[in-house]
């Protein structure tokens, strides 16, 4: 659009702002300079102009697809209202032929993305996308074995909890767990965008930001949730318990995407607890096995193994009303 264009645009709605009443014909016109005005701007040519509508990946649909899932890792605690059946085989096999050919078809538009089938033919990327999907399903009994160990550190590790099925009902971690370890299988198959649509779902929902990209292993445990934030080249092992508030990220961030790729993360090794508030970071920081990292602490070089570490206490002072 023209400066002139841009000019009489403003005119017309300064005219319009300016009347003490303003009509439904003149409603409609500033609408129209409006919509003129915006679809100039969309031809800027700039990122955010971007208007290949059928070449993006639907977040409405992945979050489905999510939902669908649920039933499938699930299958007695989460139902879906359209599959109605008193056969389990049955039930599981409708969700999953809707699970795998909506995740084909948006496997298929995200290989885009990769440098590999930019430009193959539609035919060539549906067949990757049928490839991965197969691929992805056979993973499942993997997830849900690795599902069933994250369970029973929850009900191990919670006092307050007061049934497994409480657990998988109620609990944001555990639910967060669920969409990360589903978002991490994809991130091995090479898919691009979808793991991280599914996790910062997870992260929207649940206040667990756990990059689908870091390495999480068997028995783990998010007490409270809220707050908590895993980068993408951390690497956790076994039995570690994360408490509400705890980062695990990275160092420094100056350089910006030149660090794309380099191990940014710290490195949890196995049985360690994390508690509220800690951060831990930089791609060089490794938790030794069995050490307990107390509320607050902000950790930046490696601990050794077993150890403890806390933050010294302020001397608190109480002081009796007078009359």
């Amino acid at each position: 659009m023209t400066e002139d264009a841009k000019k009489r645009n403003a005119s017309v709605l300064d005219e319009i702002m300016e009347m003490p009443v303003i009509s439904e014909d003149k409603i409609d016109e500033a609408m129209q300079v409006m919509v003129d005005t915006l679809m100039a701007d969309y031809g800027g040519g700039r990122d955010i102009d971007n208007m290949k509508f059928f070449q993006q990946p639907d977040q409405g649909q992945i979050i489905d697809i999510i939902n669908k899932f649920m039933v499938i890792l699930f299958p007695g605690y989460h139902r879906d209202q359209f599959y109605r059946t008193r056969n389990q085989a049955s039930k599981i096999s409708v969700v999953i032929e809707d699970v795998m050919y909506h995740l084909r078809k948006q496997i298929e538009i995200v290989l885009l993305y990769d440098p590999a089938y930019q430009d193959a033919p539609k035919e060539v990327r549906k067949n990757q996308a049928r490839k991965i999907c197969i691929r992805f399903f056979q993973q499942i009994p993997k997830i849900r074995s690795l599902l069933d160990t994250d369970l029973q550190a929850t009900f191990d590790g919670d006092p307050a909890a007061n049934s497994k099925d409480e657990i998988v009902l109620c609990y944001p971690g555990l639910y967060a767990t669920a969409i990360y370890r589903l978002a991490h299988e994809l991130v091995l198959l090479n898919v691009p965008i979808i793991p991280r649509i599914m996790s910062e779902y997870a992260h929207r929902e649940t206040g667990v930001d756990i990059h689908p990209a870091a390495t999480i292993g068997k028995y783990f445990f998010i007490d409270h949730a809220t707050g908590i934030v895993v980068g993408s080249t951390s690497v956790i092992g076994d039995h570690v318990k994360l408490y509400q508030g705890v980062t695990i990220g990275a160092l420094s961030t100056k350089e910006g995407h030149k660090l794309h790729g380099t191990k940014r993360h710290p490195t949890i090794e196995d049985d360690v607890t994390l508690y509220s508030g800690a951060s831990i970071l930089g791609g060089d920081t490794v938790i030794g096995e069995g050490s307990v990292i107390g509320g607050n602490t902000f950790i930046t070089r490696s601990v050794p193994p077993h150890s403890r570490v806390n933050i010294k206490a302020y001397d608190m002072v109480y002081a009796e009303k007078e009359d």
